[in-house]
């Protein structure tokens, strides 16, 4: 007997369980997620344009209360010598942009929510998808990871040929024409060969850029591999397949990198130059984690403490919907389905 998702059969979904009650509607679920896609679209563009309504090239960018202009800077646009922005047009171009984009993504969610097919395997059986099925799911999963190769080899084009990156150690934007590829070099971080902070100690470009493309390049392998190729049989009973139990390694995965993308931040100052993001913070355990950078609030503060706790509750997230996915009713505080009799079948 096939598991069965909450709720049972002739149930309905209550209003808050969002997109829960689109699970079987791959057409709607669809619509739901580019429509989602618009909504965080139109909040990095309009919130791009408020923080540079108020943003002061007189005053430390990171005393200022900004998310989203340092992670711009960054990236070597509108700076000058000594982290100084000198050209601000860019960040308005950016949230124009974002706006722009967001305006189509929202009719695509629309349409999609309300005119499209509620289904999607009939008509256009390439977007289709049962969650039961093996070679979709992992044909899907290297899909992703092809567009996590591009996004990282994104990163190498504009350090390698758009106008480079922003390098605190000499206060200036230059372009990172010879990144590291030793693997060696870039492996070794892993293993704690850069310093005590781990993968947070890279301390030059070269090496930054070189493993974006290492990791680039092993995205686009990997998605390409899991495209062609079906889920080994030793895999069958390893994991749960179903829409839940997807969403639970989802979600334990960006925790784990929450928790990583935490710790870099707090302590790392060539990716997060302090020109932007202020001083690297202190680390500590008293009634709760902190990052703390002592008398002023910076950017990296808010950066790092928004990174652990939405990892936190993301790992909360990944606990709950697996244990949902392995059978255990909440409602009941017992195990309704075994996961053994549902791989079986």
């Amino acid at each position: 007997m096939a598991k069965t998702s909450f709720p049972a059969e002739g149930e309905t979904f209550p209003w808050w369980a969002g997109n829960a009650r689109l699970i079987n509607l791959s057409g709607r679920l669809l619509g739901a997620h580019v429509a989602q896609a618009g909504l965080i679209v139109l909040w990095a563009g309009a919130y791009t344009l408020f923080e540079l309504s108020r943003f002061n090239p007189e005053l430390p960018m990171y005393e200022q209360g900004l998310i989203l202009l340092p992670n711009l800077a960054r990236l070597g646009l509108g700076v000058g010598a000594g982290g100084k922005i000198v050209d601000t047009y860019p960040y308005f171009q950016i949230g124009v942009i974002h706006l722009i984009s967001s305006a189509f993504l929202g009719f695509g969610g629309i349409f999609h929510s309300l005119k499209g097919e509620a289904t999607l395997e009939e008509k256009t059986p390439f977007f289709g998808y049962r969650w039961e099925d093996k070679d979709k799911m992992t044909t899907i999963l290297g899909i992703h990871l092809v567009l996590l190769g591009v996004g990282a080899f994104l990163l190498v084009a504009k350090a390698m040929y758009f106008g480079g990156l922003y390098d605190t150690t000499i206060g200036q934007v230059r372009v990172i024409s010879e990144p590291t590829f030793d693997p060696t070099v870039i492996f070794g971080y892993l293993f704690g060969a850069g310093g005590k902070n781990w993968i947070a100690s890279v301390n030059n470009l070269e090496d930054v850029v070189g493993g974006h493309m290492w990791v680039g390049i092993l995205c686009i392998i990997g998605g390409l591999w899991h495209i062609r190729t079906q889920p080994f049989a030793w895999t069958e009973n390893l994991f749960v397949w179903s829409g839940e139990a997807y969403l639970s390694y989802s979600l334990g995965a960006l925790a784990l990198m929450g928790f990583i993308a935490a710790y870099f931040v707090s302590v790392n100052t060539l990716v997060y130059p302090v020109e932007f993001f202020g001083p690297a913070l202190k680390i500590g355990i008293q009634q709760y984690p902190y990052f703390d950078s002592g008398e002023v609030l910076t950017s990296r503060t808010w950066l790092a403490n928004s990174h652990f706790w939405l990892a936190f509750f993301f790992l909360q997230g990944h606990i709950w919907h697996a244990l949902r996915a392995a059978g255990f009713d909440f409602r009941k505080g017992e195990v309704v389905n075994q996961v053994a009799a549902n791989a079986a079948s």
